[in-house]
């Protein structure tokens, strides 16, 4: 896995753990509203859905770092398929963010333009077009 692809799951995984947090815990911040369009007066209807959503991305955050970790150590063929897994998972759901709700459109890109950044950066050849992305290199 290349370095940018390292550094590119590593914001990812970033970005994941940070919108969790504010999805489980600040989701009723007046501030957010442009993120997550939730008016005072459905906070309590969907409290249990942004706190699933806020841990389900928390965790997928953390699986990216997990993948990144198993990289560092050797295990780069485990750790590169973890990251490319929940990276591409983040480009289907981020498409669907925005076929279900154009309004959030800028959420849709936020979670599918880093996650597809990623995928792209382990899916494409190397600068010298010789390096296969998927040989079984055992070297980060």
């Amino acid at each position: 896995m290349t370095r940018l692809a390292q550094i590119l799951a590593g914001l990812e995984a970033l970005t994941l753990v940070v919108v969790g947090v504010l999805e489980t815990f600040f989701f009723r911040a007046a501030a957010l509203h442009p993120i997550f369009l939730i008016e005072p007066d459905e906070h309590e209807a969907v409290d249990l859905w942004t706190t699933n959503v806020g841990v389900y991305n928390m965790l997928m955050g953390l699986a990216v770092i997990a993948g990144l970790v198993l990289v560092r150590r050797g295990r780069v063929d485990t750790g590169r398929t973890l990251v490319l897994t929940i990276s591409a998972m983040h480009v289907v759901l981020g498409i669907s963010l925005f076929i279900t709700e154009p309004r959030l459109w800028l959420s849709a890109v936020g979670e599918f333009g880093l996650a597809l950044a990623v995928v792209l950066a382990i899916t494409l050849p190397g600068r010298s077009g010789k390096e296969s992305p998927w040989a079984r290199s055992r070297t980060a």
